[in-house]
């Protein structure tokens, strides 16, 4: 909400970095969503890019209307 996208992106890596203990949590692929909207703020296409995908590649199996999933892929096109 504040646009510090520097800022953000060290908190949802912090996050993930501790994939042991939040591996089966939903809020884990939801930082890798995070994470790469941290990214697009501070204008790294290239890592916005690859947090996308991860997310992406972690709700492959998801139901494609959940509203969440569907701006996630809508954001990712931009990046393209």
């Amino acid at each position: 909400m504040a646009h510090n996208g520097t800022a953000a992106a060290a908190e949802f890596q912090k996050f993930l970095n501790h994939r042991g203990i939040v591996l089966n949590f939903p809020l884990c692929a939801l930082a890798h969503l995070q994470l790469g909207r941290a990214y697009a703020i501070n204008g790294d296409m290239a890592k916005a890019k690859s947090a996308y995908q991860d997310f992406l590649a972690l709700w492959k199996d998801a139901d494609p209307d959940i509203p969440i999933l569907k701006q996630a892929k809508a954001e990712y096109a931009k990046l393209q």
